[in-house]
């Protein structure tokens, strides 16, 4: 069994780790640690996980006790406990946060499974992919491979509430969120650097602009994102080179339909779909937040990273009503 520390385990992340990890067949949790809950049960606080676990909070992380550990911080906690904290080499971390998703200065893996396996294979350290990040990223990789990525790009993307993070904020309580959607971080949200990042990664360069319209959504969670190339390619060129892109991937699938959310919400699953116009093609794709947005793919670089199955613990049902 790999066992498993979380630090940060009270917040909407930490709760789907929990819960994804007690149903993982390979996985045992040795410790959750939340300093503000330290010795309530786990389920006072997630409270969907009543009667699944007796596990506590504790206020300690015996890190000699685990193989591998997950960050689930707020963004830029973590750089700064590894520099409070000595967490024996042999123990793998994956981080949750935006910390060292960026390449240069750490040994970070950036972890998307769909460009990055074998290199996720090998790490000791892995950065996960932001939300959004993930959900524009599985659209525009294959255009990228494609070689089309050359003007700019128009991306504009909705996601649920639980993206905001478990604790209460004016623009995250009920009553605000209730019948309401809004914009915010418009051409300058922190994930478009990680998104630029891979885009060149693939394509070998990047000139174009990622122009990237974020929206909070009247829902908890799942994030639904549409992306505009300007291309001359052949539509059928196009489509052919998404569906081999993601031919072998364990949890990313081109529909040859179009796609709404609820296929993907409470799943591990991204989808993609392609339309083709005149000059411009329409990409979409669909995630679950909390999930292939975060604790469903750092379960999944955990299970590459010890040579398990790929899907390990992550073969979850969506909500079909």
């Amino acid at each position: 069994m790999i066992k498993v520390g979380i630090l940060g385990a009270a917040g909407y992340t930490g709760g789907e780790l929990i819960r994804l990890l007690l149903n993982h067949p390979e996985a045992e949790i040795v410790f959750a640690n939340s300093e503000s809950n330290a010795g309530n049960l786990v389920s006072d606080v997630h409270e969907g996980l009543i009667g699944d676990t007796d596990l506590r909070f504790t206020d300690q992380m015996p890190f000699d006790q685990v193989d591998v550990i997950f960050f689930c911080f707020g963004h830029g906690k973590s750089e700064a406990f590894l520099k409070e904290h000595n967490i024996p080499e042999n123990v793998k971390i994956i981080d949750l946060a935006q910390d060292f998703r960026i390449q240069g200065g750490h040994d970070y893996v950036y972890g998307l499974p769909e460009i990055n396996k074998e290199k996720i294979q090998k790490a000791q350290h892995v950065a996960n992919p932001g939300c959004f990040a993930t959900a524009i990223q599985l659209a525009l990789l294959p255009a990228a491979h494609l070689n089309i990525v050359k003007e700019d790009v128009a991306v504009n993307a909705i996601t649920g509430s639980t993206g905001a993070g478990q604790k209460p904020g004016a623009t995250t309580h009920f009553s605000w969120r209730n019948n309401n959607l809004s914009i915010y971080k418009a051409f300058t949200h922190q994930h478009i650097a990680e998104i630029r990042q891979s885009l060149k990664q693939v394509q070998g360069y990047l000139d174009a602009a990622i122009d990237f319209i974020p929206y909070r959504g009247d829902f908890a969670r799942g994030i639904f994102c549409t992306a505009v190339i300007k291309t001359k390619a052949p539509a059928e060129d196009i489509i052919e080179t998404y569906k081999e892109f993601y031919k072998e991937a364990a949890f990313t699938h081109y529909s040859d339909k179009p796609i709404d959310l609820k296929q993907v919400v409470n799943t591990n699953k991204a989808l993609v779909h392609v339309d083709c116009f005149d000059g411009k093609v329409l990409v979409t794709s669909a995630i679950d937040n909390l999930l292939k947005g975060a604790v469903g793919q750092a379960v999944q670089n955990m299970n590459l990273m010890f040579g398990i199955e790929e899907a390990a613990g992550l073969r979850l049902k969506a909500s079909a009503f």
